[in-house]
């Protein structure tokens, strides 16, 4: 009886759901096979800017093969998982500011009068709008964001939780055009001109609606977070040195604060002179064979985009590095070496649960189930003969549901767009609406599925705030994201609807009309 009470009360780690995890999703992709489950659809050339067949088919991994691709790829895959090398980088930064002591004095100056829900409106007003910078957000909100409540004496899971439902929820409503607006605009036109062969969408198309948007969930997202979740959080247990200590402006910390001030501005300087395109030896981190500045900033030759983790990294280390010179912390080049790795200890259990959501996301893609079903969706579009408010409230479905087991944007809209922007025109209703109601839908369950990368770092840190004994379980952490979700999806469903009867602009030139 004793040991059945320890078993129910340790439960399942993380660990073992996603090893679990990884051995249905191989068994199933070998029932899948076995019937030979596949879709087929049409997608759009770049070329010629027609129309080629293209089949999804299951990959079945329940067999010899399928065991040699994985024990083969099982190495390679973790050391190229994308999530790892950035979240060391970005932590030698976060190690850096911590271990001197900025981050602790800057978080006390900035929060010591402002009341709790000023800070929490403004991290997840900046989580919101901080798409701009790509999945990268999730690598420094999530500690940060941790911190930041951990020195204004709060949970820091509490704010782990809202910085990560914030990126999720804020994940495709980006007020300014990124990367991945850039490239699913590029799949939108090639669409529409099957149809009407001199289309166009503006890259400001998406501007008012998406900066609504932003506004009321801001403001949505901290009421929940400050009157639900904060209650559901157990109680934070501090050190007493913690509770008791008070931040000081010492004449050394003000000095470290004015030398990190300085420092900070001249690297901000140098590197947005170095972003901005036609000034006297400017525009040097750009890829200027590219038209749209975005494009510019965010193409594969850019160097801001393949250095922009060492640049933010660097950024930190310099501000942490400049203070603790400043402040006196930082003595000799071994106390900026131990700060280096301060952020990095204790790390070993978040490198074990990036390894298995490694390992169960490679398993994951290479069965290709998230492709074959994100094109039987599709299919579901083109059969139903859905038009006006059905056709768009079915998509916002659909984007939703795709999202949980095809989490890539663009290779769910590559899929999608091919039969819902034909299908959309021809109901009267414009591309760039239907591009919207898509990216709302991605938004909505983005944070509740385990296949989606960065769900690893929000669980990683889950876990090593956690104090009680019983693990943080995968139900556990998409539970307390649940009103989060809800929240967003009923925003953005009443946004449809009252955009849809009332026709209002989207942005500049575009507009729910065709």
């Amino acid at each position: 009886m004793k040991k059945r009470k320890i078993k129910e009360k340790i439960g399942w780690h993380p660990v073992m759901m996603y090893l679990l995890l990884s051995l249905i999703v191989i068994i199933l992709s070998g029932i899948l096979s076995w019937f030979n489950v596949q879709a087929t659809y049409n997608q759009v050339s770049p070329i010629t800017g027609e129309y080629n067949v293209t089949t999804e088919a299951v990959n079945s991994l329940f067999n010899l093969s399928g065991l040699k691709y994985i024990f083969t790829n099982t190495v390679s895959n973790f050391a190229n998982f994308t999530v790892l090398s950035h979240l060391i980088i970005i932590l030698l930064g976060i190690g850096v500011m911590e271990k001197s002591g900025f981050l602790k004095t800057i978080v006390t100056i900035l929060t010591k009068k402002a009341k709790k829900t000023t800070v929490t409106f403004i991290l997840i007003l900046t989580c919101l709008i901080s798409s701009i910078i790509g999945d990268l957000s999730y690598i420094i909100f999530i500690p940060l964001s941790a911190l930041l409540f951990l020195y204004g004496k709060r949970s820091p899971i509490l704010g782990m939780v809202a910085s990560f439902a914030a990126l999720t929820c804020g994940s495709s409503i980006s007020i300014l055009l990124t990367s991945v607006d850039s490239s699913l605009r590029t799949i939108t036109i090639l669409n529409s001109q099957i149809l009407m062969g001199s289309y166009s969408v503006s890259p400001f198309a998406f501007i008012l609606i998406m900066s609504i948007s932003v506004i009321l969930l801001a403001f949505l997202l901290t009421n929940i977070t400050e009157n639900i979740i904060a209650k559901r959080i157990p109680k934070y247990e501090f050190a007493v040195e913690d509770v008791e200590e008070e931040i000081t402006l010492t004449k050394n910390k003000m000095r470290g604060l004015l030398l990190a001030g300085i420092v900070g501005i001249i690297y901000l300087i140098i590197f947005i002179y170095n972003i901005i395109p036609g000034l006297p030896f400017s525009g040097n981190l750009l890829d200027n064979h590219q038209i749209l500045y975005i494009d510019k900033l965010f193409s594969y030759e850019s160097f801001f985009s393949n250095g922009f983790v060492f640049i933010v990294a660097f950024f930190f280390i310099l501000l942490g590095l400049s203070y603790g010179i400043g402040a006196k912390t930082i003595n000799n080049n071994k106390d900026f070496i131990d700060s280096l790795g301060h952020s990095l200890n204790g790390i070993g259990k978040i490198l074990v649960m990036i390894f298995a959501a490694a390992t169960f996301i490679s398993i994951f893609k290479q069965t290709n189930i998230g492709n074959v079903f994100t094109v039987a969706m599709a299919n579901v579009i083109d059969n139903f003969s859905f038009r006006g408010l059905p056709l768009l409230l079915l998509l916002f479905i659909i984007s939703i549901v795709t999202t949980l087991l095809l989490p890539s944007s663009v290779s769910k809209w590559t899929i999608l767009a091919t039969t819902v922007i034909p299908t959309l025109m021809k109901a009267g209703i414009s591309p760039e609406f239907g591009q919207v109601i898509f990216r709302f839908g991605e938004s909505v369950s983005l944070g509740l599925t385990p296949i989606f990368a960065y769900f690893i770092v929000y669980l990683a840190y889950l876990e090593k705030y956690n104090q009680n004994n019983k693990n943080i379980s995968l139900f556990n952490a998409i539970k307390i994201q649940l009103p989060y979700t809800i929240t967003t999806f009923t925003v953005f469903l009443i946004l449809i609807i009252l955009w849809y009867i009332i026709g209002l602009p989207l942005g500049f030139n575009a507009g729910v009309a065709l």
